[in-house]
């Protein structure tokens, strides 16, 4: 079996929700990472937008940031973020990516603060276009480098973004969003029920055809190291 890390293992998981044809919005590290693989491997047609303009570049490697002139190496078309967000509006984005401090069974996204929002404990970098994407996207993949008890809350402290939640993926489980909160959809390989229940602050329902993802491929590893020599993937870890 090909060694792997959980970033790794986090990417090729995210990757695989990506079907081709699609249209995918991202910034930078892990999940442009995971739409990069997903064009590499079984996703040749997905269309990668950055969300600072650049639109169906063909990417030599990982860029770092989305201003990065890779963004827009032979793209359609080199835009800027009022695009991206008209063209989101419009509804012709299938998925992005978000991140946050927090999410609750409901889908709602907290990147504002920790604790009351007059008084906070900690003050986060705030929602960006995330409270605008949530709503007009028509799948939004939560990418959560983080799975305790602080991170999948009961409710959330605040509520920056909510809407069009798919997916949650973390290190330990992959959940769904469906019309009664998310629901367990597949545990990362080697994590266990147990231990996603244990690090859950909500009640975990798995879904009655939950499964055990399958581990990354060598193909998929190689993939990703082509693309990212440089190893910017694991900077959401670091």
């Amino acid at each position: 079996m090909a060694e792997y890390n959980t970033m790794e293992m986090m990417i090729v998981a995210a990757a695989r929700n990506l079907e081709d044809g699609a249209t995918v919005g991202v910034g930078t590290g892990a999940p442009c990472a995971a739409a990069m693989l997903a064009q590499k491997t079984h996703a040749p047609k997905l269309v990668i937008m950055f969300e600072a303009g650049g639109i169906s570049p063909i990417l030599p490697t990982m860029p770092i940031s989305v201003g990065d002139s890779r963004t827009i190496h032979r793209a359609i078309m080199a835009s800027g973020m009022c695009e991206i967000m008209e063209t989101s509006q419009r509804g012709m984005v299938d998925y992005t990516f978000l991140g946050g401090a927090q999410i609750d069974m409901y889908g709602n996204l907290n990147s504002t603060v920790i604790g009351d929002f007059a008084r906070p404990r900690v003050r986060l970098p705030g929602g960006g276009g995330a409270a605008v994407l949530f709503q007009v996207v028509r799948r939004v993949i939560v990418f959560r480098t983080r799975h305790d008890l602080a991170s999948l809350v009961p409710s959330v402290d605040f509520v920056t973004a909510t809407g069009n939640l798919d997916r949650v993926v973390t290190p330990l489980a992959v959940f769904r969003a469906t019309p009664s909160g998310l629901r367990l959809e597949a545990l990362q390989p080697g994590a266990t029920l147990e231990e996603v229940t244990r690090r859950t602050g909500f009640a975990v329902e798995p879904l009655e055809d939950l499964r055990a993802l399958p581990p990354p491929t060598p193909a998929e590893l190689a993939a990703l190291d082509a693309l990212d020599p440089d190893r910017v993937r694991d900077l959401d870890f670091r």
